[in-house]
């Protein structure tokens, strides 16, 4: 394992702080879903499916206004986004209590579209901040700090919420949150260039031919399609680990499930970032889909904690090798709208993967929810590895005829 390759990520001018303060800034967007979901609920006294219907708006507004803030981002700079993203932030959430249900639905979207794009920005920064040689380390870091903020943000709005018996309070936070975040990072005003030619960066004369190149290719595609099978199969896990424990009446234990599951995820993603040749992005989507079937298939919260583990190791290596693979197949000056591609891949995956396994399970259980999603996930990362084969097959084959092409003039004239 090559430890020394993390301490020469944290050993970067500024870079221990960075870490810090994406962190924070994250957690705030971790605990949206929560807090929504149980304001319309407890507060409006409506269904848990009208709940659905708010959180789906807003994710709709975010998968779409995430790499129009990314290419806004690459074009001027995180500050105007910032301005912009943290004052509706801000006024979104602390509004919502006071909004009518139809009026919430009808504004998700527009708002979801222009919140502080926390994920963007801090992907991006590393790329730009990191040298080539240990990105790898330094997104599995990134990876290891989602988690962690994924086991405080949502823990967080639920102990506010149950505690004070309201989510007036907690939506209000959450506001301040978000633009507490996009102040610091303003403030902090994160570098997204690749300046330095320690880097490894282009000039700028360099760099602009390849931005105008075909960059959106099919490559970048399968990518983000990676991302969404992903994520995919993680919130399906999600919505299964509570349908498992609901169905044996151990609904208290899902907090201890998730902490887990987590945990494991962090270990995965350590370990991922230290191995000298780590697994291939397919083969990883790969392992995560076949072993996160057996989570809906355990028998009581204690196998259950058993079964996420395999699952979680498999998680956060996953989603750093797709963040890697965005950041050395675009150029620098298409990396904001690239990583938002890649936000809204992740959420894509994540609004598909929470309905489809539920559909399975009230038709068949848990087990066979986590079956079918499972096995969809294997056949995504066996069509990428035949896309990949294909399309090495085509380089070869076009090489071969340049090569070729190439000689028979220099054949014709020795003749």
């Amino acid at each position: 394992m090559h430890l020394t390759r993390y301490k020469s990520v944290l050993a970067l001018p500024g870079m221990r702080a960075f870490m810090l303060v994406s962190l924070i800034a994250r957690i705030p967007t971790t605990a949206w879903t929560t807090a929504l979901t149980l304001s319309i609920v407890l507060d409006r006294h409506r269904s848990y499916a009208e709940a659905g219907a708010a959180t789906a708006a807003f994710t709709v507004g975010l998968a779409f206004g995430s790499p129009l803030l990314g290419r806004a981002i690459d074009r001027g700079g995180p500050r105007p986004v910032l301005l912009l993203t943290g004052t509706v932030s801000l006024l979104f959430w602390c509004l919502v209590p006071l909004l009518p249900y139809p009026a919430l639905l009808a504004v998700a979207v527009p708002c979801g579209a222009l919140q502080v794009p926390v994920t963007t920005l801090v992907r991006q920064s590393l790329a730009a901040r990191v040298p080539e040689s240990v990105r790898r380390q330094a997104y599995s870091l990134d990876s290891m700090a989602v988690e962690l903020s994924f086991m405080v943000g949502p823990a967080l709005a639920v102990l506010a919420i149950t505690q004070l018996g309201e989510a007036t309070s907690t939506l209000r936070v959450l506001g301040g949150g978000l633009g507490l975040s996009a102040a610091v990072l303003f403030a902090y005003n994160p570098r997204l260039s690749d300046g330095s030619a320690a880097v490894g960066a282009m000039s700028a004369e360099e760099a602009r031919p390849h931005a105008k190149a075909g960059w959106l290719a099919p490559g970048f595609l399968l990518i983000l399609a990676i991302c969404a099978a992903a994520c995919m199969i993680l919130s399906a896990t999600d919505v299964a680990i509570v349908a498992v424990l609901r169905g044996h009446g151990e609904i208290a234990w899902a907090g201890i499930v998730v902490i887990i599951w987590c945990a494991a995820s962090m270990v995965g993603g350590f370990v991922h970032g230290a191995m000298p040749r780590p697994l291939p992005m397919m083969v990883l989507l790969l392992v995560l889909g076949a072993l996160s079937v057996p989570v809906g298939a355990a028998g009581s919260w204690w196998l259950l904690c058993l079964a996420v583990i395999p699952a979680g190791i498999a998680c956060a290596p996953t989603i750093a090798s797709t963040v890697d693979a965005v950041s050395r197949a675009v150029p620098a000056e298409r990396r904001g709208q690239a990583m938002g591609l890649h936000s809204a891949a992740l959420t894509v995956g994540g609004a598909i993967g929470a309905p489809l396994v539920g559909v399975v399970i009230d038709r068949g259980g848990p087990g066979w929810g986590m079956a079918v999603v499972g096995a969809l996930v294997c056949v995504i990362a066996l069509a990428g590895v035949a896309a990949q084969a294909a399309r090495r097959r085509e380089v070869a084959t076009e090489r071969m005829f340049e090569e070729h092409s190439a000689a028979r003039p220099l054949y014709e004239s020795v003749s």
